[in-house]
């Protein structure tokens, strides 16, 4: 068995049930066929590069799994079939990364500088005068 990780965008007005049920589907269908999930995360709600479908945000979730080569064809038949479902890609990974992604990673760190409205700069730590 080959492992896999497929990231989808679901539209932005899902509700976090609805997302968790295109999650369970990509899950059941991976372990119905022999697979072995290894982990999924969901990255919430991120602004898009660009508009997809009238949609400037989208809710993203990483799914990584274990499984044969041909049932790829099938799971990214129904995600292309769920109209929920802005965009997907799936990829072959060597082997599974131990810590979290880094998006996760990115998203808890507070290292990033923030900005005044008016495009200044103004460091994190320090409070607005």
């Amino acid at each position: 068995m080959a492992n896999y990780e497929t990231v989808f965008i679901g539209r932005q007005d899902l509700s976090e049930a609805q997302v968790k049920e295109i999650t369970d589907v990509i899950t059941n269908y991976v372990t119905s066929n022999k697979g072995k999930v290894n982990k999924t995360e969901n990255w919430g709600l991120r602004t898009l590069a660009y508009r997809i479908n009238k949609n400037r945000k989208g809710h993203y979730v990483l799914v990584e799994y274990s499984c044969e080569t041909n049932l790829i064809a099938e799971l990214e038949r129904q995600l292309r079939l769920n109209e929920d479902v802005l965009r997907y890609v799936t990829v072959r990974l060597e082997e599974f990364a131990t810590e979290q992604s880094a998006i996760l990673n990115a998203s808890s760190s507070d290292d990033r500088p923030s900005y005044k409205k008016d495009g200044g700069y103004r460091p994190r730590n320090q409070e607005a005068a």
